[in-house]
């Protein structure tokens, strides 16, 4: 886990309901228990600030970094889908976007990443298709400027065969077996008598694992995806030790934020 990403993980997990804030020291005080050093997370935050997902605050504590609105929308609904909050049935018609050509590598590649990370993938070139319209999608295609037709379609042919062409279910399935069998490998050594900071720790890792499925998987309808699909299994595995393990990790997070500057 690089610094860039335990700093959104931390933000999303613990921050967003604490103010969205903290200091720099909090801030370096919380990833040392994942080994990432203070001049790593000093880096990562620069390189956030830059891309306006941070902007400095003055706080009682000294110096920190609070969520920009930009940061506050990817969190939120990256939780709706960590979670499944909020969640409505399938309507059984998908949200198709058309874009015109992208020239610019870098832009093009960003955008790639970034729709994918919202539940979206390509049918075509230029023309992707999502299970569910994302509350994230105007502000992306406003940060990136550009263009697309929006619309809504139950499209021509099987649904199933749809999803086949969109998404690689098997690399998926594979993938949520591999993280299933790592996560009880990591709980597991967790000692029943642990200490904060290591419980704190192994959920932030547990929930890193579970937080790269969302570049992955969109979180499509049940009726689409094939019987026993092992997405179902990794997640009430989740779901369960990432509440067990919540108490002691949050204790940790909150002693930490109410330290001073030494």
């Amino acid at each position: 886990m690089n610094a860039r990403a335990a700093l959104f993980d931390l933000y999303g997990d613990h921050l967003r309901i604490r103010a969205g804030r903290a200091s720099v020291a909090a801030l370096v005080r919380l990833l040392a228990p994942l080994d990432i050093a203070a001049p790593a997370v000093r880096t990562a935050i620069s390189r956030m600030v830059r891309q306006d997902w941070l902007t400095p605050v003055r706080l009682p504590q000294g110096p920190g970094y609070a969520l920009t609105p930009k940061c506050l929308r990817r969190l939120d609904e990256a939780a709706v889908r960590i979670y499944r909050t909020g969640s409505a049935p399938w309507s059984g018609r998908w949200h198709v976007l058309v874009f015109q050509p992208v020239r610019e590598r870098a832009r093009r590649e960003r955008l790639r990443a970034d729709l994918s990370f919202l539940g979206y993938a390509p049918l075509c070139e230029g023309t992707w298709i999502g299970p569910r319209p994302s509350p994230e999608l105007d502000a992306l295609l406003e940060d990136e400027r550009v263009r697309a037709d929006r619309f809504e379609s139950t499209l021509d042919g099987d649904p199933r065969e749809m999803v086949a062409r969109a998404w690689d279910l098997r690399a998926i399935a594979r993938a949520y077996e591999e993280w299933t069998g790592q996560a009880v490998d990591l709980v597991g050594a967790l000692p029943c008598d642990a200490p904060e900071d290591q419980v704190f720790a192994a959920r932030s890792r547990l929930v890193h694992g579970w937080r790269n499925f969302l570049f992955r998987d969109p979180g499509l309808p049940a009726e689409l995806l094939p019987p026993a699909w092992p997405g179902e299994k990794a997640r009430a595995y989740f779901e369960r030790e990432a509440a067990r393990l919540l108490p002691a990790a949050a204790a940790f997070v909150d002693h930490n934020l109410d330290k001073g500057v030494h």
